[in-house]
């Protein structure tokens, strides 16, 4: 979800031809015998959050080991203020959120509250940090929906949010009467810090350090791999969907806080460009840019060199077989950086006896 329009960091399209030739044996192994180390809470709270940015120079909030497994909260990105003007009860403003808002006075360029840094001990730049996303459940009894994106002349002027009940424990949501929706709870924003060159970036635009993906196939039991550019990592999660369509066009989801349960491992054993997702039935690649036409091509590139690092094929084969097999999708059109992901079924992959 994007909050609202501010500067985006150049995305460079150039890309290192050998950025996955180390996913081959990494992705197959996926350091599974590695067993969960200790697990940490994190709330979210004035001292525990980054308000808008990304940053290596932000000051860690948690330090963990590799194999260390998190318990977070995040809060939805919005103001209380907002949320009672659309219609909720000024009790069921979360007091964190009020507390945050009120007291955290260093902000922007962007407008997610994210919670962290979380700096993960062992990884530098170069590296790859292996995110699985064990958990994931709704923290408050409502989301919202604004209205803007990419056909804005649909919303009505001055309309406001649309404030949505969700029901946790039929993990639906009504939208209207007769129309309900099945929750499939992610975190909009996952990444890292991008490189100290980079200086504050804006957590509204995704690019290499992942961020602000919006993409809708990292629910529990999926893993995202995000190239590392500064010590620690510096990892902040954030954005709480529990619901959205490929494209995300109105510019928000329904947007909500959010609990997680993350574990975090430092892979030296791979070298990535973009990040990477992982489901129990597809691999994904990801491409991002101000251009659809240049984060579609990156995309691709990168599912065609998943494929010839992983499979052996040749660059052509790969290419056909992503022809024939993987299928391209629009992540979200909305965050000043679009995105795009290209996914292929493990099923098509015989396993080795």
């Amino acid at each position: 979800m994007r909050h609202h329009s501010g500067p985006c960091p150049a995305v460079h399209a150039s890309r290192v031809a050998v950025s996955v030739l180390l996913v081959t044996v990494a992705l197959a192994g996926r350091a599974d015998a590695q067993k969960p180390g200790k697990t940490h809470k994190l709330e979210a709270s004035p001292t525990t959050v980054a308000y808008g940015y990304y940053s290596a120079a932000a000051t860690p909030v948690l330090r963990i080991a590799s194999g260390d497994v998190v318990e977070v909260t995040t809060m939805l990105t919005n103001v209380p203020d907002r949320l009672e003007r659309a219609g909720v009860a000024p009790n069921d403003i979360e007091p964190e959120l009020r507390e945050i808002v009120a007291k955290v006075t260093d902000k922007g360029p962007g407008g997610h509250i994210l919670t962290g840094p979380i700096y993960v001990e062992g990884a530098d730049s170069g590296d790859v940090l292996e995110v699985r996303i064990l958990e994931i459940t709704p923290k408050i009894k409502y989301g919202y929906n604004g209205c803007s994106g990419f056909l804005r002349s649909n919303c009505e002027q001055g309309a406001g949010s649309k404030i949505i009940p969700i029901d946790a424990k039929k993990m639906t949501a009504e939208f209207a009467p007769g129309i309900v929706i099945p929750l499939r709870p992610f975190f909009g924003s996952m990444g890292v810090a991008p490189a100290p060159s980079a200086g504050r970036v804006s957590s509204n635009p995704p690019s290499t350090h992942a961020g602000n993906l919006d993409n809708k196939e990292l629910v529990a039991g999926t893993t995202l791999y995000i190239p590392v550019h500064a010590a620690g990592a510096l990892f902040e999660v954030g954005d709480g969907h529990v619901a959205q369509g490929d494209g995300e066009v109105d510019q928000t989801a329904i947007e909500t806080s959010l609990r997680g349960k993350l574990q975090f491992i430092v892979r030296k054993d791979m070298k990535l460009t973009w990040p990477m997702g992982e489901t129990p039935t597809h691999m994904i690649t990801m491409g991002t840019d101000t251009s659809l036409t240049v984060a579609t091509k990156v995309a691709i590139q990168e599912m065609v060199d998943y494929l010839s690092a992983s499979k052996g094929l040749s660059k052509m084969d790969a290419y056909r077989l992503a022809s024939i097999a993987a299928d391209l999708r629009i992540t979200q059109l909305v965050d000043g950086n679009v995105g795009v992901h290209m996914m292929v079924p493990k099923s098509i992959f015989k396993k080795e006896r």
